[in-house]
């Protein structure tokens, strides 16, 4: 189920909210890493505090500055599968995230029905390289899922109050391991060609008016880049 939570009375962070860039569009499964909040150099000990309220249930999440909960490069590739069952593989040594450029308005206007041209250019060193998933590692056990590595791009809605579709379609950024679900973590999935000049182009249609977010996420496999598009689409 994806389900949709704008930010306000059941969609809020504090303190200093209730917007601090959180999304408002839900996939299913596991989606880590998603947004960054920044807090003042005298925050100390105090906490973040995200409230969510979907179906009827309030969930909170925390978060503070004590080093239980720090997030490093090694903790996100192992979380993303990247690392494979140990959480680590010599291939990520020395791994850097990708580089984004957009090459679109950061805001844009359109009128409903008429797509949107977004585009952006992503490059990456090379780690961990391009390796496709296999039907054998997915049927093992693993504390965290494996993923198929290499640089891939893709476009999504982050917050909208309609449907958006991509085209082409996009590669699924949340860990739909079905086969065949065009989801890095999807048995025999296999990254995408980069395209030429590395440059990763769409075309978005909207189906209602409204304010929207569309990110681009640029992701090897352990590391990721985002950047986000505001489009207002009228009637």
């Amino acid at each position: 189920e994806q389900i949709d939570v704008p930010v306000g009375p059941r969609n809020y962070l504090e303190p200093g909210g209730p917007d601090r860039g959180q999304p408002a569009h839900f996939f299913p499964r596991r989606n880590q890493f998603v947004f960054r909040v920044h807090v003042p150099d005298d925050f100390g000990d105090k906490e973040v505090v995200w409230t969510l309220t979907t179906n009827g249930v309030t969930e909170r999440a925390y978060g503070t500055l004590r080093p239980a909960y720090a997030v490093d490069a090694v903790v996100m590739s192992a979380n993303f599968g990247a690392g494979g069952q140990t959480g680590f593989r010599p291939s990520l040594t020395g791994n850097l995230p990708p580089e984004l450029t957009l090459e679109s308005e950061k805001m844009m206007t359109v009128e409903i029905g008429e797509p949107v041209t977004l585009s952006a250019v992503a490059i990456d060193d090379g780690k961990p390289g391009r390796q496709s998933i296999s039907s054998r590692s997915i049927g093992q056990s693993h504390f965290v899922p494996n993923s198929a590595t290499g640089l891939r791009l893709s476009w999504f809605r982050y917050r909208g109050p309609g449907e958006v579709t991509f085209d082409p379609a996009q590669t699924k950024v949340w860990e739909d391991r079905r086969d065949g679900g065009n989801s890095p973590w999807s048995t025999g999935w296999q990254t995408p060609p980069i395209p030429p000049d590395n440059r990763w182009t769409v075309q978005a249609t909207f189906s209602e008016p409204g304010t929207y977010v569309l990110r681009a996420l640029a992701h090897d496999g352990g590391l990721i880049k985002y950047e986000d598009v505001t489009v207002i689409v009228r009637r």
